[in-house]
């Protein structure tokens, strides 16, 4: 399955989190509950600050 995990920070709290770039369900911050990527149909729609790619799988 090609697509990219990436670090994301919490735009309200800080919280760095990993993330899968296409994620199928909202993801949350563990810290404050705040949506960080809402489900597009293919790539996630990110809301706070990608910080880097931490892995990506090529296609």
């Amino acid at each position: 399955m090609p697509g990219e995990f990436l670090s994301v920070e919490c735009p309200d709290c800080g919280n760095e989190q990993t993330l899968y770039g296409k994620a199928a369900s909202e993801v949350h911050c563990a810290v404050c509950g705040t949506t960080l990527a809402t489900p597009t149909g293919g790539e996630a729609a990110i809301a706070g600050e990608v910080l880097e790619t931490v892995e990506s799988r090529p296609e």
